[in-house]
């Protein structure tokens, strides 16, 4: 196999890949997880169950990818991370994060999850990993900058990581998913993102 010819099949794999994840959140969001096959979504995503189940043996790893798909899609604005100033860089992922749990199809996603894992043992046994989000692995990566540069003292930065996500999703993203009719205003999302980053900060910047 020549270069060109690998480079041809793995763009083929990546576009296949891409129809299938799509098809995947239309059919999973308008009939659930019970009644969505994989058969029906490799017929809406154009390819042949062959190639679907190569990439997704079982549809709780379909959904898996899904629904970790919602979270990083490419039309997502680059995060601009001031890289001096602990406090500011804080809120800016701290937007980031914002932005991506109130995705709309985040939200419905995740109550799938809620609904559906009770009855689906294949679903319960998936370990989601949003660690490869990319808002959650800029965080990560700002965290330990910080400690390394000396404008913050963070010997855990999985636990401070932790803090400061759970603060952020409590304020916007619990109560929404919880409640549908429930929202709040911008100015109120900023502020519970700016109350999470100065919390954050006044614990681990350092003096």
């Amino acid at each position: 196999m020549t270069r060109g010819d690998s480079a041809y099949h793995r763009a083929m794999a990546e576009a296949n890949r891409a129809s299938v994840l799509a098809a995947g959140a239309r059919l999973f969001l308008e009939n659930g997880y019970d009644r969505t096959s994989l058969a029906r979504i490799a017929q809406e995503a154009g390819v042949s169950k062959a190639t679907l189940f190569k990439q997704f043996p079982t549809k709780a790893e379909l959904f898996e990818a899904t629904v970790l798909a919602a979270g990083g899609a490419p039309e997502l604005v680059p995060i601009d991370v001031p890289a001096d100033d602990f406090r500011a860089g804080l809120v800016a992922l701290g937007r980031a994060y914002g932005e991506l749990l109130l995705r709309p199809e985040m939200i419905a996603l995740m109550r799938t999850v809620i609904a559906e894992s009770p009855r689906f043992p294949e679903l319960r046994k998936r370990t989601f990993d949003f660690g490869t989000l990319p808002v959650l692995i800029a965080l990560a990566r700002f965290l330990r900058g910080a400690h390394a540069a000396g404008i913050a003292e963070i010997d855990d930065p999985d636990t401070a990581s932790a803090q400061f996500l759970g603060m952020i999703a409590s304020s916007v993203f619990w109560p929404r998913l919880i409640h549908g009719t429930w929202s709040m205003t911008d100015a109120e999302q900023e502020r519970a993102i700016e109350e999470a980053a100065r919390t954050i900060a006044a614990r681990y910047a350092a003096s």
